[in-house]
């Protein structure tokens, strides 16, 4: 017998009466208690709790979620709050709430700090991205869902030091967790005999262990997974993973409970989406105007048990299986895809609408990046299925519905970031689609289909849905290769949970690891700047300079966005410059010009200056961020910094730009705090205990380890900080912003000064102003002004020029003596050497155009230079043209088939290119 056999084998089930089974259909191994032949699961199985309920009481969503944790708490678990859906808050390593355990890792499952209770309970909410495909057609997927789940942390006693980790013993393993989960469903009347319990091993960001998949009447209810491997390339299990596992020295209950469903199978409604949006599916339907027959519900309701067949990781032809059930209910496959498919869409839109309203009321803003991409990639999704299936409603107000429900108190910032979404993605379509006709051009020239790979570009630059684009693509006679799961491929391209690689190390990671932490004095008294040290290490770097380690230092490393101190170590023989500061593993390394001599008592000073503005600018960073959240909205969170000597910056997430009152308001109230000179307090809290009072908004600057973490406060904001401060917030002087500006989208950059810093800031602006109000001869009160004066005649005298260009080229176009005109077929083209330059050399072409003619356009003004317009109608491609032409002039062009130009160096060769013209334009008109 294996060890992995052996590890289902629990006491549990010889006292329960549940005996090891193979499925006949699927070939699973798994536990019931009455003969089976099947595992239960779809397909081996269809859903059998439908118009059957499985409990014997109809449960909401808020009733089921108290039934289980109230059971749990009656035996001895402490009930947590569920965490943020964006798991970036806290962790690093991925983007959203996948799993309960989620909420733990990586340092509660490792033994690095202590869980907040132990066993505990929770029921946490979570969005799976890979599963938005399956949303809608499987009638029990849904992205966003909570995952009700009971945890407890063990660690083994038999260790060399068990005091390693942060909670030490078994609190309970396998047969305590299986018997919990039977007991429940015992709770709940559940026919027991319909109970099985899959063996089905777990592996995930590098964790493993045997797990066992509950099904009940057709429907997994709840996954028990026992986390005792981890990831090891010498270790002796290979997983289905195809990588090898070692035993861990901690060994984790990790449980999970899918709320909807379990609700669902009080209810035994057609769909999980009736018994979890009841009123929401009832509104979409009645708004788009979806009404049934009685024989349409009827074949509906019969389809939807058979439902488990369209998951399209498990299928292998969704069309086929739409056909198997379409055979199975009695009616031909197009007339099911009718009725399923306006229905499909209305339940994707429901579960879509929660899933942005977890998003965006946890702060997430949609942006091109991260967590940000992924909710605009969800709120495109709702608002193409909204389009379709016509809802007329608007898609704040059905965000609004979920967002209400879920009870967040920030719904006026959700409407209006959904309604600001909805306004780029209606323009960003309307650049798109130009982009799709000339891709469609392209592939239908090479005789292809459009590949996948520019589906997913198309999406990402453009947000083109791919029924977009085999629209257009239809038209021109291309096909499309669209997979059925088109958006969790795009998902998992944009960081669905993707794990980091190693950092980085040093040449001599392995002389560091010997050492030991560095005692770090400038958390004692961050304003001293002088101090006393052995030297521990000096480490030979390959440019020449050396990297010095002391057992105490003041200089801070760089970190937190932070740069380094400088300064100087000295002995009694050398005085050494120090450049820069890092840290690795506890261990801070000096970076010196001269060795200092291990072994030898130095003597430390900061540049006490540089301090000083890198504590001022620091400290004045999470005083901008917090004005920035009153101003902006609580939705704010820093995405980067930088702090220097002269200014720094900080980025934030925000999905508008900032308004230069807005700018203001954040520089007035930063100053007010500056003013109120209040103190700069740090604390070393227990973790836990930091998270619990003050949430995950802690972390805005990064995710520290440990069981304690030190926080800074200053008034009412904290955060969880590295860094060095002042004292008082008097010591700052004062806050002035520099500017704002979008580095990406759903990110604003904030740049901005402090103390001395920002006076010198304000004295560069001032002599700017002044300078040009010399240049202008005016008060520099009055530059805005008479700049403004000067801008608007400018203007006018530049469209008067382009007035008289577009007069000259109708001239030209209506009589230019020069002038040669070609037959190319049906049309007409004007080929003509106008030496101008490109915009009336584009003018003299449009013109031309709307006379109806081809326009064959060059100019020797800067080397050899060409443009091609074709009217409507034509069949001759003016970028092909241009490519030719341009060739024979040394250089290349193109363009789409209507309008292109290029050129090259080669102006004496201009004369023959146009020659040549007519023979081109028939060639390339197959004339």
């Amino acid at each position: 017998m294996s060890d992995l056999e052996e590890a289902y084998r629990l006491d549990y089930f010889d006292e329960a009466g549940f005996t090891r089974q193979e499925c006949v259909s699927c070939g699973d191994m798994f536990w019931a208690r009455v003969e089976r032949d099947t595992c239960g699961e779809p397909p081996c199985e269809e859903y059998g709790f439908i118009d059957n309920p499985g409990f014997d009481e109809a449960f909401s969503l808020s009733e089921m979620r108290e039934v289980f944790l109230s059971f749990f708490e009656e035996r001895d678990h402490t009930r947590i709050d569920p965490y943020p859906v964006a798991a970036n808050r806290w962790r690093d390593d991925v983007l959203l709430t996948q799993a309960s355990i989620y909420d733990f890792q990586p340092l509660v499952t490792s033994g690095t700090t202590p869980p907040p209770a132990n066993p505990l309970c929770i029921s946490q909410p979570c969005i799976r991205m890979q599963d938005i495909d399956n949303v809608g057609k499987t009638g029990r997927h849904t992205m966003a869902f909570e995952m009700m789940a009971h945890h407890a942390f063990n660690a083994k006693e038999d260790i060399e030091d068990p005091e390693q980790y942060a909670y030490e013993g078994e609190v309970y393993w396998k047969d305590e967790t299986v018997q919990y989960c039977v007991e429940l469903f015992e709770e709940l009347d559940a026919d027991i005999s319909d109970l099985t319990l899959i063996e089905d091993p777990w592996v995930g960001g590098g964790n493993a262990g045997p797990a066992f998949e509950v099904i009940y009447r057709g429907a997994e209810l709840a996954t028990l997974v026992f986390m005792s491997l981890e990831q090891d390339p010498d270790g002796e299990y290979e997983m289905k993973d195809g990588n090898r596992y070692s035993e861990m020295d901690t060994y984790i209950v990790d449980t999970g409970y899918g709320l909807e469903r379990w609700t669902w199978m009080s209810q035994g409604t057609p769909t999980v989406y009736e018994a979890v949006y009841p009123d929401t599916i009832a509104f979409l339907k009645d708004n788009a105007g979806i009404e049934l027959t009685d024989e349409e519900e009827a074949i509906v309701h019969q389809a939807a048990k058979l439902a488990g067949r369209m998951d399209i990781d498990e299928a292998e032809d969704i069309e086929q299986e739409r056909g198997t059930i379409a055979e199975t209910v009695g009616v031909d496959t197009d007339e099911l895809v009718e009725l399923m498919e306006p229905l499909e869409d209305i339940y994707a839109i429901a579960d879509h609408c929660r899933t942005l309203a977890y998003m965006l009321g946890d702060g997430i803003v949609p942006s091109n990046v991260g967590t940000g991409y992924l909710a605009r990639m969800v709120l495109r999704r709702t608002k193409r299925l909204v389009d379709g299936v016509g809802v007329d409603a608007p898609l704040d107000e059905l965000v609004d519905m979920q967002a209400d429900r879920l009870d967040y108190e920030n719904r006026d910032t959700i409407r209006d970031i959904v309604r600001t979404e909805v306004e780029k993605y209606r323009e960003t379509l309307d650049r798109g689609g130009r982009r799709v006709r000339q891709l469609a051009d392209e592939y239908a020239q090479r005789g292809e289909a459009i590949p996948l790979e520019e589906l997913v570009e198309l999406y990402d630059s453009h947000g083109i849905q791919p029924n977009m684009v085999e629209d257009i693509a239809a038209e021109k006679g291309v096909d499309v290769d669209v997979p059925d799961n088109f958006y969790s491929v795009v998902a998992e391209r944009h960081g669905g949970g993707d794990f980091p690689g190693e950092e980085q190390g040093v040449p001599y990671a392995d002389r560091i690891v010997e050492l030991p932490e560095t005692d770090r004095l400038y958390y004692d008294d961050q304003q001293r700047t002088e101090f006393e040290a052995v030297v521990l290490e000096v480490f030979d770097r390959e440019d020449g300079d050396f990297d010095v380690v002391l057992d105490q230092t003041m200089f801070y490393p760089e970190g937190g966005g932070q740069p380094p101190d400088h300064g100087t170590l000295s002995t009694d023989d050398v005085t050494a410059e120090v450049s820069d500061v890092q840290r690795y593993d506890g261990v801070i390394v000096h970076t010196c010009d001269t060795d200092p001599g291990k072994g030898e008592f130095a003597r430390g000073q900061v540049d006490a200056q540089r301090r000083k503005r890198l504590m001022q600018h620091h400290t004045a960073t999470h005083i901008v961020i917090h004005s920035a959240r009153q101003v902006l909205g609580e939705h704010v969170r820093q995405a980067g910094a930088q702090k220097g000597v002269d200014s720094s910056r900080i980025d934030v997430s925000h999905y508008a730009s900032v308004t230069r009152e807005q700018v203001k308001e954040i520089e007035r109230l930063a100053n007010d705090l500056v003013q109120d000179n209040v103190t700069v307090s740090q604390q070393w809290p227990d973790r836990n205990e930091a998270e619990e009072k003050h949430g995950f908004d802690l972390y805005q600057g990064g995710i520290p380890a440990g069981e304690q973490i030190r926080l800074i406060q200053v008034a009412d904001d904290i955060q969880a900080c590295g860094g060095t401060h002042v004292a008082r917030t008097g010591d700052i002087g004062t806050i002035k912003v520099l500017g704002t500006e979008r580095v990406q989208d759903g990110v604003i950059r904030i740049t901005f000064a402090a103390g001395n810093a920002a006076l010198e800031a304000t004295q560069t602006t001032e002599d700017a102003l002044y300078e040009a109000a010399d240049v202008l001869d005016v008060a520099p009160p009055e530059v805005p002004e008479t700049a403004a004066r000067f801008f608007d005649e400018w203007k006018a005298r530049g469209k008067e020029i382009e007035t008289l260009k577009e007069q000259l080229a109708e001239a030209r176009a209506s009589g230019g003596a020069d002038a040669e005109e070609v037959e190319v077929g049906d049309a007409t083209a004007v080929v003509q050497r106008i030496d101008a330059d490109m915009d009336e050399l584009r003018a003299q072409a449009n013109a031309v155009t709307e006379q109806g003619d081809i326009a064959v356009l060059g100019s020797g003004l800067d080397g050899a230079q060409f443009v091609v317009s074709v009217p409507e109608g034509v069949d001759v491609d003016a970028g092909e043209v241009v490519g030719e032409l341009a060739g024979r002039v040394g250089g290349g062009g193109g363009g789409p088939p209507d309008f292109a130009q290029g050129g090259g160096p080669d102006a004496d060769a201009l004369d023959d290119a146009l020659a040549a013209a007519p023979e081109i334009l028939r060639s390339v008109a197959n004339v």
